[in-house]
């Protein structure tokens, strides 16, 4: 069963507004064009 911080987690890498989301990507933080890089993906 998963705790909250998991679960709080799991939603911070799933969350693009958010450093984790970037992190898990292999990014240090969120860069500062961030979303144009989520336009260009879609």
């Amino acid at each position: 069963m998963s705790t909250k911080d998991d679960q709080d987690n799991h939603a911070d890498q799933l969350n693009p507004n958010n450093d984790s989301y970037w992190q898990s990507r292999g990014e240090d933080e969120r860069p500062d064009d961030w979303e144009d890089r989520l336009e260009d993906d879609h």
